[in-house]
């Protein structure tokens, strides 16, 4: 049987490219997404070992379609890529409550809900977790964004202290500033985009498949001792943390 990895936030930019690759290295892969008409263009451009589940996984109920999808397979890689910027007002306090708690819920409670019901699915010992964090959780500019993604670096230690022992990796990769992905959703500007060229060491913009890159060694034969880490992808924008 096939290995198996489930990638959330599979329908588009980082998660589809990523799923794209793990299907390329022979894993039947499970996107997971709130849009299905969404994945359902990402299943036919990942391929046949490709299948999606349609599942808001900020929501306990929504999560249990996906535990029913994998059944008794035993997961080989768990990807946490469901997350976005979620804006809103900010001139009362409930409203300032409410965007703190939708960027929570959409970044962090995500991954700790699809992680802890898979985590009895994932392969002992080999299996990986990968959470998708963002360089915005190492320099800030995001307000309750960057908090939100700063929360998964505390989680996966905690995930990684605890799985150790069963043979289980977890890491977060902290991505730089992609393109082509739906992140901005309008929000970007000429100006803006060329900032955030001209911050990199390397002068040009991520790709989805910069991110993948670093999924397939994390979760490859190079990523086996590799635990417990934040690896930065991000041009050279930000050094050395």
């Amino acid at each position: 049987m096939s290995r198996l990895a489930v990638v959330s936030g599979g329908g588009t930019g980082i998660g589809r490219s990523t799923a794209g690759m793990l299907a390329g290295e022979g894993y039947d892969v499970i996107i997971v997404g709130r849009r299905p008409e969404v994945l359902d263009e990402a299943v036919a451009w990942i391929g046949p070992q490709a299948s999606a589940v349609t599942a808001d996984v900020s929501d306990p109920a929504q999560v249990a379609t996906v535990v029913a999808a994998v059944g008794d397979r035993p997961i080989d890689v768990l990807v946490n890529n469901a997350g976005a910027f979620v804006g809103g007002g900010r001139s009362t306090l409930d409203e300032v409550a409410t965007q703190w708690r939708a960027n929570f819920d959409s970044n962090v409670l995500t991954a700790v809900l699809l992680t802890t019901a898979l985590l009895p699915r994932l392969r002992r010992p080999g299996g990986h977790i990968i959470l998708t964090s963002s360089i915005a959780a190492q320099r800030g500019g995001g307000g309750p964004y960057s908090a939100a993604k700063a929360a998964l670096h505390g989680y996966v230690l905690d995930l990684a202290t605890e799985l150790g022992v069963d043979g289980i990796t977890a890491n977060v990769i902290a991505p730089g500033y992609v393109t082509d992905s739906e992140f901005f959703d309008g929000r970007m500007t000429p100006e803006g985009h060329r900032a955030r060229v001209d911050a990199t060491l390397l002068k040009r913009p991520g790709e989805p498949d910069d991110i993948a890159e670093a999924v397939r060694w994390l979760a490859g034969p190079g990523g086996r001792y590799v635990t417990g880490q934040i690896i930065n992808v991000n041009g050279g924008s930000v050094l050395g943390r």
